[in-house]
């Protein structure tokens, strides 16, 4: 589903709805930080004919104090001895990390107050937001 397939149609509507959502805020949307993420890590085809749940995710932050443009985190090449069990992407990063380090940052929270949020949380390489 590159370019046109169904994946395509749905990140087009899903780009065209956070659009909207930015330009109804107005003002606000400086002040505003919204979390894309998804569970589907999958390989373009697998067992399912790429319909099952993965392991790997993707995650987006936006919005209008998010200094964007650039990609964080830990990647992996896309070789079949790289993935889990031979077809999905690996688990590379906790969206938690992600997350709690979002909140730290514009909640003020500290690292006690970030693993009673998420509960068993290793570090995170600290990232600008």
């Amino acid at each position: 589903g590159n370019a046109q397939g169904n994946l395509s149609r749905q990140l087009h509507g899903l780009g065209e709805g956070l659009g909207v959502l930015a330009g109804s805020l107005g003002p606000t949307w400086q002040n505003t930080v919204v979390a894309v993420v998804s569970e589907f890590g999958r390989t373009f085809e697998n067992g399912s004919k790429g319909t099952d749940h993965g392991h790997g995710s993707t995650l987006w932050l936006l919005g209008g104090g998010i200094s964007g443009g650039a990609i964080h985190g830990e990647q992996a090449r896309l070789r079949e001895s790289d993935l889990h069990q031979n077809r999905d992407f690996p688990v590379l990063n906790d969206y938690r990390a992600v997350l709690g380090e979002a909140f730290r940052e514009m909640f003020g929270l500290n690292a006690q107050d970030i693993r009673h949020v998420f509960p068993g949380l290793k570090p995170w390489t600290k990232v600008a937001i």
